[in-house]
């Protein structure tokens, strides 16, 4: 029997939300690659030569301090971006506001690669440095947040854990790449590798902003978001809104948001701390994450479908205690230089335990907002959150001690932010998988 034009028209719109689904999530993990491509080429490069090229003829441990203080300058001005650009993802839509961070990104990662080095244009070098990191700052305020929102809102409610858990799978997949990126350029001799190599991974960045910038332009909004825009009879500021009616939403995120130091305390810092005490090389480093990333492309998405079919508290909650425990088992296993341990260890902290909490984070905090003010809302509480992610290296490097067992105080504050976010969760998070997408956050505060 054929069937008629009604029917052939339900089929299509039962089946163009999946589809969508499945775009928002394809949009989102190239958009989340590029971003963690360019965090962690220029986390790999503040450990690695940005003390040689942008602070030459300085005591080596303050070098090494001020380069990886520029990895958290990024993050300080991301507060004030994320309200500008949660504005107007709540205004005019999602997709509009997650072009431009790509494309800002993209320009702002190519440029640092074409920075002349303080030896030709002298202290020009480093302020501009500064400069294009909070380009990539202010990018990166909208970016991860916006693409959950957008993966989120096209999501069938029962998935939502799963479809927004490719943006930060996304952000496995760039570190994999800036990962093998930087192991080959440090096979150059080293006196090329400080003239010319490292800039080669940041000129690259170019070719993925490229392949997002078309997949992104190709996405269109969430009927969701458009049947909330719709039916919005207020003009009131979204981020005032946020303030005023969501205080309490955003504390819980400032402080619940502690969970993301291990990704910077495991890719900037124990790279530099392991290479500069010359406890294991830079390439085997490099060589760990690459595996433990392409392990966390297949776990995040198998996380995302547990957290929805037992719960996001359950999950998330479980990945920041393994986190806390395995944190010392991986700094223990660098100051032994042994490289079976370094490798096992880190699979256990990024793959097992952060594999839990990174593609949950950002998806539960969407989650505590009603849609209308969900990117405003997400966007500067987490932005929020993250400063002290930023500063984790900076923090690091301040209380890292010599000796052997100099990594103790690192993995000790590690852990306890992990904690932090574990308890919060418990005690402050509402568990939301049995919750229906258009009533997320529809309590002040939940």
């Amino acid at each position: 029997m054929t069937a008629g034009p009604t029917s052939a028209a339900s089929a299509v719109a039962a089946h163009a939300p999946g589809q969508h689904a499945r775009k928002a999530a394809m949009a989102s993990f190239a958009g989340s690659t590029l971003e963690y491509y360019d965090f962690f080429i220029y986390g790999s490069a503040s450990a690695l030569i940005f003390n040689k090229i942008f602070f030459p003829g300085i005591d080596p441990l303050l070098g090494q301090f001020l380069s990886m203080a520029t990895l958290g300058i990024g993050y300080v001005v991301r507060p004030f971006a994320a309200g500008f650009i949660g504005h107007f993802g709540d205004r005019i839509g999602r997709k509009q506001m997650l072009v431009f961070t790509l494309v800002s990104m993209g320009l702002a990662t190519f440029l640092i690669g074409c920075l002349p080095p303080t030896a030709a244009i002298g202290a020009a070098a480093p302020i501009l440095l500064v400069l294009l990191r909070v380009v990539q700052g202010i990018s990166a305020a909208g970016e991860s947040v916006g693409a959950v929102t957008l993966s989120l809102e096209h999501a069938p409610s029962g998935r939502r854990a799963f479809f927004a858990s490719w943006v930060n799978t996304g952000a496995a997949a760039g570190i994999m790449l800036a990962s093998l990126a930087f192991l080959l350029v440090s096979l150059m001799p080293q006196a090329d590798l400080v003239a010319w190599g490292w800039r080669l991974p940041f000129l690259a960045s170019i070719g993925v902003a490229v392949a997002g910038f078309v997949i992104r332009r190709r996405l269109p909004e969430a009927e969701l978001f458009e049947e909330a825009r719709g039916a919005e009879k207020s003009h009131e500021l979204p981020l005032k809104v946020v303030l005023r009616d969501y205080w309490p939403t955003v504390i819980k995120v400032v402080i619940f948001g502690v969970w993301a130091v291990v990704s910077t305390i495991v890719s900037a810092f124990s790279l530099s701390y392991a290479t500069n005490n010359h406890l294991v090389s830079s390439s085997i480093m490099l060589a760990a994450t690459i595996v433990t990333a392409a392990l966390a492309l297949v776990a995040q998405p198998l996380f995302g479908i547990l957290a929805d079919r037992i719960g996001r508290k359950p999950v998330f909650i479980t990945g920041n205690v393994i986190c806390a425990a395995s944190i010392f088992a991986y700094f223990w296993s660098i100051s032994q230089g042994s490289v079976p341990l370094v490798f096992a260890t880190q699979i256990v902290v990024m793959v097992v335990g952060y594999g839990m909490v990174n593609p949950l984070g950002p998806a539960i905090v969407a989650e505590m907002f009603p849609t209308r003010i969900r990117y405003s809302g997400a966007a500067v509480s987490s932005q929020l959150g993250l400063i002290v992610t930023g500063f984790a290296p900076t923090i690091a490097a301040a209380v890292v001690r010599p000796g052997p067992d100099g990594w103790v105080p690192v993995a000790v504050f590690t852990a306890i932010c992990c904690g932090i976010s574990a308890l919060v969760t418990l005690v402050w998070v509402r568990e939301t998988y049995r919750v229906d997408t258009h009533d997320l956050g529809a309590r002040t505060g939940a």
